[in-house]
């Protein structure tokens, strides 16, 4: 198993290979909004991934088309609906103000 740490609150979890990063941050009970069940069509879950960039899925053309219609992105910017966690190397998160818990 690999950590998640989640930011600010500073929440550390562990998940496993393969797991939703939605998932992984609800599981270790942080709040996240997600309005569209998974699909990459609100973007509410957005987030900045800060560290463990490459222990992460690579980004699908849904994912990169939704980040550009939202406000606020940067080079560290996904959906955590569309993030498969690797399990490879630890990563931190971090949640953005209204949209997180």
């Amino acid at each position: 198993m690999t950590t998640l740490t989640i930011l600010p609150s500073g929440t550390t979890t562990e998940f496993t290979a393969g797991t939703s990063l939605l998932q992984a941050i609800l599981d270790a009970g942080v709040k996240l909004v997600s309005k569209c069940g998974g699909e990459a069509k609100c973007g509410a879950c957005h987030l900045f991934v800060t560290e463990g960039r490459k222990g992460i899925s690579k980004m699908t053309p849904a994912e990169n088309a939704r980040l550009d219609s939202l406000i606020g992105i940067g080079s560290k910017s996904r959906l955590a609906c569309q993030v498969t966690l690797l399990g490879t190397e630890a990563v931190t998160v971090e949640l953005l103000g209204a949209l997180s818990g």
